[in-house]
């Protein structure tokens, strides 16, 4: 029964920390493109996707994609079970390097799995696969030690043809035969020749994925890009590739290490999410307790391992990093940059618990005990914050089929970055999957961009708008544009010409105050055209945001009537505004249909919400009321109530 003390722990370490949300998480960055593209456009596009970069990687999505369907739940367990297994090889690697360490397996699997430097674990669709490979890498080591050496060359070119983020750890296949042959009587130089001769049939297959990839899959994306920067400056390149080194490995190591004991805000944490964190952190600890104290059981030779495993986390660490280095790619805890990070997990995890070796028994017990039960916290954490991206980007796409059931053929959709976990990419692969669920063509119907994002967008009218999604392209023209702002709690809001470009209340650096220019209500089709794919379901109830997104649909066309009455059914929720200018629909409605005091009551609720920024925005709705309602004494009224009260220059 011992023998399973140590997987059971792992697998429930990995639960507490990554699984207790996981049925309310969904699809995030690169998930929602990547599954759009396999379970919309068809397999034929997915092998397209990647003919330009991994085309050998793409081999595993088209096996899982006929296993999974695209629901996020079984991701979100497929790339917990992934993980798992990861640490688990890990676990098996440090036991059978360390045999007479064999108290040193648990600790560093535990950090392994619980990693703090990598917080993508919910985004399951894409990350279960670069598991997939991290796994293939961590195999053959273990098959390595296992003197299994034919399977152990598969998992290894499985690692290496497939994708290059675990590519150079393959160097350091000949320190760990080096460390396992410890136990053996043998000269140094008799070891030496023993490690080079196991050896070699890697360095033989290694050998061959670098002339592979060279000369038949050289199109990939990621080039060797200091080449260019080395030829015109060398001393500078040095200095500044010597300075991205120190910063990344400062950062996979102590950064990293230092996030576990970021603690959650008291003031955004409700009392569910702090009960759940110390659920989390206290579960983790009590069974890091019992997998230590079941591998104080263990009988172990005492020969000191601690230099060794410190040198090997070292030497991990370094050969970790050229894929990143050598190309300029960033290496940060920032997300989505942190992705990087998970080159450079196992060696991070076998340098701490190498540092830790130096510490006494009880100090280093306690030390690992807190650290790994706050990673868990930690991990969780994350987790949550995941989740509740997942539905504002949910509630966000609903209000946007509420305010625009269509919409018409090559649209340009501009909005905010609002959303943590989302790529503007990310969003139009949703959007053409709501807008257009049964479009398999080359050519792509919508995109959505952040303005900030695009440094080749143009926003002025009339301007072509060109992007290639690698499976389709999309060709628009800013003069069909829509342009939303989106800042939850606040309602999604499609924005108004006439009042958005002076509207303070929308940061200026978004862009959006620009852009609202070229939005416009006349590709919206009121003809509903949108569904809503199963993952985004079930319908979100129906308050404010509802009814402001149907009132301002109204709005549109002109059906004043339907706008009044929506209003009353608005104000009489147990809900209310969040911005107030989503006052401004309701405004017009009741002026439309003759009800001026209403009018006005919501215009100075608004206008007293801030008067600075509010003042330029009510006035200018009231001068639009003035243009397009009838004139009338009860209307002259109310416009000279509003001028006196709102500060209005008549």
């Amino acid at each position: 029964m011992r023998k399973f003390y140590s997987p059971l722990i792992l697998l429930f370490a990995a639960f507490f920390a990554y699984g207790l949300l996981m049925s309310q998480l969904g699809f995030y960055w690169d998930d929602l493109p990547m599954s759009w593209i396999r379970y919309q456009l068809g397999f034929e596009a997915l092998t397209k996707y990647f003919s330009t970069n991994r085309p050998v990687w793409a081999w595993l999505y088209q096996i899982t994609t006929r296993v999974f369907p695209q629901e996020p739940i079984y991701w979100q367990i497929f790339a917990l079970i992934m993980r798992w297994l990861g640490a688990l090889t890990v676990f098996g690697v440090a036991k059978k390097l360390f045999p007479q360490r064999e108290s040193l397996a648990l600790p560093v699997s535990l950090i392994f799995l619980l990693y703090t430097g990598f917080n993508q674990q919910s985004g399951g669709y894409l990350y279960s696969h670069f598991f997939i490979v991290l796994f293939f890498f961590l195999f053959s080591y273990y098959l390595t030690l296992r003197g299994k050496t034919i399977f152990a060359l598969i998992f290894s070119a499985l690692n290496l043809w497939m994708m290059e983020y675990f590519f150079t750890l393959e160097l350091m296949r000949p320190f760990v035969i080096w460390i396992s042959l410890a136990d053996q009587a043998l000269t140094p130089k008799e070891r030496l020749l023993r490690t080079l001769k196991l050896w070699t049939p890697y360095l033989a297959v290694f050998t061959l994925a670098v002339f592979s990839r060279i000369f038949i899959f050289n199109n990939t994306v990621y080039t060797f890009s200091l080449k260019a920067e080395f030829v015109k400056a060398p001393l500078a390149t040095i200095y500044l590739l010597a300075q991205n080194i120190f910063s990344s490995l400062w950062a996979v190591t102590f950064g990293a290490w230092a996030q576990a004991f970021q603690l959650p805000s008291l003031q955004t944490s409700g009392p569910r999410t702090l009960a759940l964190y110390a659920c989390v952190v206290l579960t983790v600890a009590g069974l890091t307790l019992l997998g230590l104290q079941k591998q104080a059981e263990v009988k172990e030779s005492g020969v000191p391992a601690k230099g060794w495993i410190l040198l090997l986390g070292l030497v991990m660490l370094i050969l970790a990093g050229p894929p990143f280095w050598l190309t300029n790619l960033p290496v940060s805890l920032g997300y989505p940059a942190n992705r990087a990070t998970l080159s450079f997990m196992l060696g991070s995890s076998f340098v701490l618990v190498g540092l830790l070796e130096f510490l006494p028994n009880r100090l280093r017990s306690i030390f690992l005990i807190t650290f790994i039960a706050f990673a868990a916290g930690r991990q969780f954490l994350w987790a949550n914050d995941f989740r509740r991206d997942w539905e504002a980007q949910k509630n966000m796409f609903w209000q946007m089929t509420w305010r625009a059931p269509g919409l018409e053929k090559n649209t340009t959709v501009l909005l905010n970055e609002t959303l943590t976990y989302y790529a503007d990419n990310s969003l139009s692969a949703a959007l053409n999957w709501i807008y257009a669920p049964d479009e398999t063509a080359d050519a792509i119907g919508y995109a959505l961009f952040y303005p900030t994002n695009r440094a080749g967008l143009s926003l002025t009218p009339n301007a072509p708008v060109m992007y290639d999604f690698l499976v389709g392209k999309f060709n628009g023209n800013t003069s069909q544009s829509v342009a939303f702002y989106y800042a939850p709690p606040k309602c999604l809001r499609l924005l108004d010409p006439e009042i958005d470009s002076i509207n303070k209340l929308i940061p200026e650096e978004t862009l959006l105050r620009e852009a609202a220019a070229l939005s416009s209500t006349l590709p919206i089709l009121a003809t509903p055209t949108a569904q809503m794919p199963k993952i985004y379901q079930p319908e979100p109830a129906h308050g404010w945001c509802y009814y402001f997104q149907k009132a301002d649909l109204a709005r549109q066309l002109k059906d004043w009537g339907t706008v009044a009455r929506l209003g009353g059914e608005a104000f009489k929720l147990d809900d209310h505004p969040n911005d107030p200018i989503e006052r401004f629909v309701f405004i017009e409605g009741y002026a439309h249909t003759g009800n001026w005091e209403k009018a006005v009551e919501y215009s100075l609720d608004s206008y007293r919400v801030s008067k600075a920024y509010m003042r330029p925005l009510v006035c200018k709705l009231w001068e639009r009321i003035a243009r397009e309602t009838e004139s009338a004494p009860a209307q002259a009224n109310a416009i000279s109530e509003i001028q006196k009260k709102a500060e209005c220059v008549p």
